[in-house]
C-alpha cells in the first residue's frame, strides 16, 4: 500500500438507533403506555442522535449520516416524507402526527396496520408502502431537514441518508382494492418532483451531499426497471438547487445496474465489496471505473460481527484508487444490523472476543483503513500485526475445528434426509393417532413473556434465586398456559415457552460452538430487539434441550402438546454465523444436533413436533442464479433434522412475514406434514399461492396478526377462514394466529384466541355433511 488517496476519509451509511441500554425502545413503549410524554420521547430521540454523531466523530468519522434514525422504521419514514399515507390513516395523522405514524406501524383497535416483511435478506422488517393509481405524493422534509440542523449545530459535516425513489417504489405494493396488474413503479414520474423538492430543502438546510439508498438494484432487474433507474437519476441530476448525490447499494453485486449508475449524472457511488458483492471489484475494473466520481468503498462487513481482514481490505482499496476520482472507506451497509459496542460485553470468552467487532469496533476498523489508504500500510503497521494474530488465533482454534462433529457431518447420506413413509401414509397414521377435528386449532408456540417471567430470569442470572425456585416458577407458568388453552378449547396445545427469552438464543446457549451476548441487541422491527447468538465454532448437542418442559406440559393434559424447536436455517439466519466455512456445512451440523432432540422428544411421548423455519425465505439469495444451490442445502438441512421421525409423529413448521411466492417448491421440498404461515396482513394471499402451486399437505394460514394490539372479532376471523377454505380443503386447513404470542399481553391474547376458537367451531359446524 503506497498511500495514493490523499483525500480518503472514513464514513458510515447508518448507525444503530436504540442506544446502549435500548433507551429508544423504552421511551417509545412508554409513550404507547402513556407514561412518557410526546416531548420526553422526542428529547430521548434527539439525545440518542446527538450521542451517536459525537461518538462517530470521536472515533474518527469525518462525515456523519443523518436521517437514518427512526422511531420505528426508515421505510415508513419515507412513506411519510413523500406523503404516501393510505386513506385509513389520514384522519389520525391530521389529529396527531406521531400517533398516526404509530397507527400505520401497529394498527389500532379500529384500523389495521401496514403489512410488514423482511428487508431484503436480513432479519430487519420494514412496513410495506401501499400505493395505487390515485396516490398523490407531497413532500414533507421536516424530519430530514431537522436532523441536518441538529448535526450542523454540533459542528459536524452531515450527509442525509434517504431511501431512493426506485427502491421505495419497488418495495411498495398495490393498496387493498387496487385492480390486479398495477405496478407501483408506474408512479415514478409523479414521485420524482417530490424527491427533487426534498433534495432542494436539504441543500438549503446546509447538506452538501445526500445519500440515496438503492439496494433493490442488487437484485435481478428487468430492462424496463433499469431504464427507470436511468431516467430517475437523469431527472434528479438535473433538478435545481440540489446537493451532490451519492447513490448507495449494498448486500450484493450491482451487476447490470452498475453501468446505468456509472453513467448517471450524479457525483458519487457507494458500493459493497464484501461477500457476494466482492464481484463488484472486477465489474468496476472491467468497465474502467467511475472516473470523476466519488466512490465510497464498503470493505468492512456491516452485517456480521467478525473482525475485518485489514490487509485484504487495504489491497481492495488500493485496487480501487485508480478507478475513481476519490475513494472513501465505509462498512458495507448500515451498521443497524450489528450490536452497538463489544466493549459492553463482559461474559464472552476472551479468545472469541478477539475475533469480534460490533458497530463501534467496525467504525474503528473503517477509520484505520482510511488512514492506511492515505498514509500507507506502514502508518498502521501495529494494527495490521495485531489483526494478523487475531485471524490466526481463530483459524487454529479447537473451537472452530471439532473432529467428531466433522466426521459425523461427512457421514450424512441422502437416506438420512427422508421420512420412512411418503406423506399420504404418514397423514393417515397421524390422524389415527391424534384424532383431531376438522379445522383443528393451535397456536404457533410462545405465549406472553410477562414482566414476572423476565424478572425471574434476571433474578436467576444475578443469583437472587436458585435453579430450583426458578424451575418451580416455570412449571407454574406452564400449568397456567395449558389450563387456559384447555378452557379456550384449543385442540393442539403448546407449553408456552416461558423458559425461553428468544427462539434461537435458547438453543444456542445449550449447543457447543455458540457464544451469547449480554448487550448485543439488534433491531428486528419497531421496538422488538433481539440478541443474535454468535456461532463461532463447530456445533453439537451435549444433552436434551426442550424435553423436560414439553414432557411436563404433556403430563398435564390428554390433548396433544407440540414439542417446539427452531430449524437449522433459522438458527443460522438469526445468529451471527461463522464466515470461515461454507454455510451449508454449518447448517448440517445444526441439523444433526436438532435431529438428536427430535429423537428424544419422540422417546418422551411427543406426538407433534414443530420445527420453525421463518428464515427460510429471508435468507434466499438476492440473485436468482444463486438460489437453487441455497434452497437445495436449506431444505436438505430441515429434512436431515426431521427425517428420523416416526411416520405417526406429525412434523409442523412455521414461517412468517416474508414473500412466499418464490419459494413454494422449497416449502414443498421440506416435506413437513403441516405448515403454518403469516397470512392476515397479506389477506390470505399465501393460501391462494399454495393452492395454485398444488401444495398437497396441511396448512395453517394465520387468521390474525399478532404484531398489532388489536383484537379481531370472531366475525372477522370467520371471514378469514372462509377465504382460506376458498383455496384449501377443510381436511387440510388448520386455524392459528400468524406468529407466536410472546410480545402480546395476556388480556388481548385470551380474547383473540377465544374468538379464534369460536370462529373455527362456527365454520366447522357449517361444513357439509360427509366432509372428512
Amino acid at each position: 500500500m503506497t498511500g495514493k488517496s490523499a483525500a480518503a476519509s472514513a464514513t458510515v451509511y447508518g448507525y444503530p438507533r436504540q442506544g446502549p441500554s435500548r433507551e429508544l425502545k423504552k421511551a417509545v413503549e412508554g409513550y404507547w403506555k402513556g407514561s412518557v410524554s410526546d416531548g420526553a420521547l422526542r428529547d430521548t430521540a434527539a439525545g440518542l442522535r446527538r450521542a451517536n454523531w459525537l461518538q462517530l466523530r470521536q472515533d474518527g468519522v469525518q462525515e456523519v449520516p443523518t436521517g437514518d434514525f427512526s422511531y420505528y422504521d426508515h421505510v415508513l419514514d419515507t412513506s411519510v416524507m413523500v406523503g404516501a399515507i393510505p386513506a385509513r390513516y389520514r384522519a389520525g395523522i391530521a389529529a396527531d402526527a406521531l400517533d398516526g405514524y404509530f397507527a400505520m406501524a401497529r394498527g389500532t383497535r379500529d384500523v389495521a396496520p401496514l403489512e410488514m416483511t423482511k428487508w431484503f435478506d436480513t432479519n430487519y422488517h420494514y412496513l410495506v408502502p401501499e400505493l395505487g393509481p390515485d396516490t398523490v405524493f407531497a413532500a414533507d422534509s421536516a424530519t430530514q431537514v431537522g436532523a441536518v440542523g441538529e448535526a450542523l449545530a454540533l459542528g459536524l459535516t452531515a450527509r442525509p441518508v434517504l431511501l431512493g425513489p426506485i427502491t421505495f417504489l419497488l418495495l411498495s405494493k398495490p393498496a387493498p382494492g387496487v385492480a390486479d396488474g398495477f405496478e407501483p413503479l408506474t408512479l415514478l414520474e409523479r414521485l420524482l418532483p417530490v424527491y427533487a423538492g426534498v433534495l432542494a430543502d436539504l441543500r438549503s438546510a446546509g447538506a452538501e451531499w445526500v445519500q440515496l439508498d438503492e439496494p433493490a438494484l442488487v437484485q435481478d432487474r428487468s430492462r424496463d426497471e433499469l431504464d427507470a433507474v436511468a431516467h430517475a437519476y437523469r431527472e434528479l441530476g438535473a433538478s435545481a438547487g440540489r446537493p451532490r448525490l451519492l447513490i448507495a447499494s449494498y448486500f450484493d453485486r450491482l451487476g447490470e445496474a452498475l453501468p446505468v449508475l456509472a453513467s448517471a449524472p450524479v457525483e458519487g457511488l457507494a458500493m459493497d465489496f464484501t461477500g457476494p458483492a466482492a464481484a463488484n471489484l472486477g465489474d468496476l475494473a472491467a468497465m474502467g471505473g467511475v472516473p470523476g466520481k466519488r466512490l465510497v468503498a464498503g470493505v468492512v462487513d456491516g452485517r456480521n460481527v467478525w473482525i475485518n481482514d485489514l490487509q485484504k481490505s487495504l489491497h481492495t482499496l488500493d485496487t480501487l484508487v485508480p478507478l475513481a476520482h476519490r475513494v472513501d472507506v465505509a462498512p458495507s451497509c448500515s451498521l443497524l444490523h450489528v450490536p452497538l459496542d463489544l466493549g459492553a460485553e463482559r461474559d464472552i470468552d476472551p479468545q472469541t472476543a478477539r475475533w469480534l467487532a460490533f458497530a463501534r469496533q467496525k467504525t474503528s476498523e473503517t477509520v484505520t483503513l482510511a488512514r492506511g489508504l492515505v498514509l500507507g500500510a506502514q502508518a498502521i503497521a501495529g494494527e495490521l500485526a495485531l489483526n494478523r494474530a487475531d485471524l490466526a488465533s481463530r483459524a487454529g482454534s479447537a473451537l472452530t475445528n471439532d473432529p467428531a462433529v466433522r466426521a459425523r457431518t461427512a457421514a450424512v447420506t441422502s437416506a438420512g434426509t427422508r421420512r420412512s413413509l411418503p406423506y399420504p401414509e404418514r397423514a393417515a397414521a397421524q390422524r389415527a393417532r391424534l384424532g383431531l377435528p376438522l379445522l383443528p386449532t393451535t397456536t404457533i408456540g410462545s405465549f406472553p413473556q410477562t414482566d414476572e417471567l423476565r424478572a425471574d430470569r434476571a433474578d436467576l442470572r444475578a443469583g437472587r434465586i436458585g435453579t430450583d425456585v426458578y424451575e418451580q416458577r416455570i412449571e407454574a407458568e406452564i400449568r397456567s398456559v395449558v389450563a387456559f388453552q384447555e378452557r379456550a378449547g384449543i385442540d393442539v396445545l403448546v407449553h408456552g415457552e416461558p423458559e425461553r427469552s428468544d427462539m434461537v438464543q435458547y438453543f444456542a446457549e445449550q449447543l457447543t460452538g455458540f457464544s451469547a451476548t449480554r448487550h448485543g441487541w439488534v433491531q428486528s422491527y419497531g421496538t422488538r430487539y433481539v440478541r443474535p447468538p454468535i456461532l463461532a465454532g463447530d456445533v453439537s448437542r451435549p444433552g436434551p434441550m426442550t424435553v423436560r418442559w414439553t414432557a411436563y406440559a404433556q403430563s398435564l393434559t390428554d390433548r396433544p402438546v407440540k414439542g417446539m424447536l427452531t430449524g437449522p436455517v433459522t438458527v443460522l439466519a438469526w445468529s451471527f454465523v461463522r464466515d470461515d466455512q461454507p454455510l451449508e456445512d454449518t447448517a448440517r451440523q445444526v441439523a444433526l444436533a436438532l435431529r438428536d432432540e427430535v429423537d428424544d422428544l419422540e422417546r418422551s411421548g411427543s406426538p407433534v413436533i414443530q420445527m420453525d423455519e421463518p428464515a427460510l425465505r429471508e435468507t434466499l439469495p438476492l440473485r436468482t442464479a444463486d438460489r437453487p444451490r441455497y434452497l437445495a442445502w436449506a431444505t436438505e438441512a430441515f429434512r436431515l433434522a426431521t427425517g428420523g421421525a416416526r411416520a405417526d409423529t406429525q412434523i409442523h413448521t412455521h414461517m412468517c412475514y416474508a414473500e412466499f411466492g418464490d419459494i413454494l417448491q422449497a416449502i414443498n421440498d421440506l416435506d413437513a406434514d403441516v405448515i403454518s404461515l403469516e397470512a392476515a396482513r397479506s389477506h390470505m394471499r399465501v393460501a391462494d399461492e399454495l393452492a395454485a402451486a398444488g401444495y398437497p399437505r396441511e396448512v395453517g394460514p394465520g387468521v390474525y396478526d399478532i404484531h398489532s394490539p388489536r383484537v379481531p372479532g370472531s366475525d372477522e376471523l370467520i371471514r378469514m377462514l372462509h377465504k382460506g377454505l376458498g383455496a384449501i380443503a377443510a381436511e387440510r386447513l388448520w386455524v392459528n394466529p400468524d406468529c407466536g404470542l410472546k410480545t402480546r399481553g395476556w388480556p388481548e391474547v385470551r380474547e383473540s384466541l377465544e374468538n379464534m376458537v369460536t370462529a373455527a367451531r362456527s365454520v366447522r359446524s357449517a361444513l357439509p355433511e360427509g366432509t372428512h
